[in-house]
């Protein structure tokens, strides 16, 4: 009896040790290459993806940028509910221009997204600043609630008919500041482009008015950047020119045009002259060149599609003056990374001295725009000349450098926009 109880403590012991062994393989040896298998196996997976990512045509240069900003909205949205709102800003888009503002520098989106929606809406959050943007034929005076601190009212002041709607607005704020719902109001305005905005100045907070701050498009000796600060003329929205992302194909593909002018021919203007500098030598073949003799105020879908193709496909974008230097086509270009060559001289009006200002397109120049300047479409030849002996990839460093400075351009305007608001809102 003695010896069977010894032979079966013997056996479970050998039993208790084996399992303890198997136990110790399990853990300390079969999970190691378990983990290193799938190591292994998820290094192979990333590799696949990485190498199927770099043939595609949407590469984005600035990739890691935009993930980069995209998480740091991710996180400014993730505070925005618990953060303190110190100022609530509204404005009001009543000119094309406010969607420049709103969906090209701000980078906000509008609900509904179509473009013939009778009421378009959106908001976002700057710091402590919420911003929200309304626009379309509803937005009419004293049709909707004003529940915000201040407005930035968007006015086009172009020319009489547009100047007496903008009035109208005007007006319809001064009765809101008087029964004390408004602390502040700021106006952005596409002025005249012969810079004649005298109509304005009774709104101005310095000459008695309510206006604290005017953002005005085009050169003029009012801008003193304290309460009337320059504000760009940007893309032509109201022919539906889109926010443009670049692509890998925008930066790096051969363009087959030396160069690009769509537009209208004015009689006796410098554009005359443009022509007819393209038609020595050739030049006009070497170049996507197509000229109307009336200016056009909508584009069809195929228009546009055709002059998006000629930015597109063109290495340079020929900007002659209209009635004010400053035009469109000058950001369109900018764009498509294609290279604005801007006539730089002074149109009649008053727009300002060149001798005493960087005028004409005093804020580009202050920020430095990577374009080429001339005097006179009889220096293009030698231009034209000097592009066919550039190479592709010096091309390409300076389509990169294009773009990135239109990208910095913008998001330097979107923090002045936000500083001089903020600083003259606290001041209130």
């Amino acid at each position: 009896m003695r010896v069977t109880r010894k032979r079966l403590c013997s056996l479970l012991f050998c039993v208790y040790t084996l399992f303890s062994l198997y136990a110790a393989y399990t853990v300390f040896f079969k999970s190691h290459i378990y983990s290193h298998t799938r190591h292994v196996g998820h290094k192979k997976e990333t590799h696949a993806q990485e190498s199927s990512s770099l043939g595609k045509e949407d590469w984005n240069p600035w990739e890691d940028d935009e993930r980069h900003m995209q998480g740091t909205a991710e996180q400014r949205h993730a505070f925005s509910a618990s953060a303190l709102v110190k100022c609530r800003i509204q404005i009001w888009g009543k000119a094309a221009i406010g969607l420049y503002l709103w969906q090209h520098i701000f980078e906000g989106w509008l609900k509904p997204t179509s473009t013939a929606a009778q009421w378009r809406e959106g908001n976002l959050r700057e710091g402590k600043t919420h911003f929200s943007f309304i626009t379309g034929p509803a937005v009419v005076p004293g049709y909707f609630s004003v529940e915000t601190d201040g407005v930035v009212l968007v006015l086009n002041g172009r020319e009489a008919t547009k100047i007496a709607y903008a009035k109208q607005w005007l007006h319809y704020v001064q009765a809101v500041v008087e029964t004390q719902k408004l602390q502040f109001v700021a106006v952005v305005l596409l002025g005249s482009e012969q810079c004649t905005n005298e109509w304005i100045q009774p709104y101005l907070k310095k000459h008695g008015g309510f206006v604290k701050l005017l953002f005005l498009v085009y050169d003029s000796p009012w801008i003193n950047e304290d309460d009337v600060l320059q504000w760009p003329l940007g893309v032509a929205t109201y022919r539906n020119f889109p926010v443009v992302n670049p692509d890998w194909a925008m930066l790096h593909a051969s363009r087959p045009y030396l160069c690009n002018f769509l537009g209208t021919i004015y009689k006796n203007s410098s554009r005359e002259t443009l022509l007819s500098v393209l038609k020595q030598d050739g030049l006009g073949n070497q170049c996507w060149i197509l000229a109307r003799e009336q200016w056009q105020p909508q584009e069809t879908n195929e228009s546009l599609k055709s002059y998006q193709d000629a930015l597109l496909q063109s290495d340079l974008t020929l900007s002659p003056v209209g009635i004010n230097v400053e035009c469109y086509r000058i950001y369109e270009a900018c764009s498509f990374g294609s290279v604005p060559v801007v006539e730089d001289i002074m149109t009649p009006g008053n727009c300002g001295n060149s001798s005493l200002h960087k005028a004409p397109l005093q804020l580009l120049k202050s920020m430095n725009a990577p374009f080429i300047f001339l005097k006179s479409w009889n220096e293009l030849p030698t231009i034209l000349e000097k592009e066919k002996n550039i190479s592709l990839q010096e091309k390409i460093e300076r389509r990169k450098k294009l773009l990135e400075w239109y990208q910095h351009f913008k998001a330097q305007l979107k923090q002045k926009f936000i500083n001089a608001v903020e600083n003259s809102f606290i001041q209130n």
